[in-house]
């Protein structure tokens, strides 16, 4: 399965005030930080599943550069939106990146699942 990265962004995205105000990263780094996020998207992910309200699951190929790319991004991401857990799985070949958060911050979570749906 094929995805296409998104030429726009999501409502949720596009609105300035989409960051929840837990979020402590700066406001000017913030489209930064998407723009990664997009980037990780478009080269790894192969499909995407919405498991639940707050819950996501990301399948990605199966490459060590991009799995290291993706933990590398979870990280930053839950230094400044300590609402996320992102759980990493490599087994049977496959790669996985769940990502969930509380059910006050679960459009956060359906917006960065539109963005990785099929265009």
């Amino acid at each position: 399965m094929e995805f296409k990265q998104r030429t726009g962004p999501t409502p949720a995205v596009q609105d300035e005030g989409w960051a929840p105000p837990s979020c402590t990263l700066p406001t000017a780094q913030r489209p930064l930080r998407v723009a990664e996020f997009d980037a990780l998207f478009a080269e790894a992910a192969t499909e995407v599943t919405l498991v639940a309200p707050g819950r996501m699951r990301l399948r990605m190929r199966p490459e060590p550069e991009l799995a290291g790319r993706a933990a590398e991004l979870a990280a930053r991401e839950t230094a400044c939106c300590s609402f996320f857990t992102f759980t990493m799985t490599a087994a049977g070949g496959a790669l996985t990146l769940e990502v969930a958060a509380d059910d006050g911050h679960a459009p956060v979570v359906a917006a960065l699942a539109e963005r990785i749906g099929p265009g």
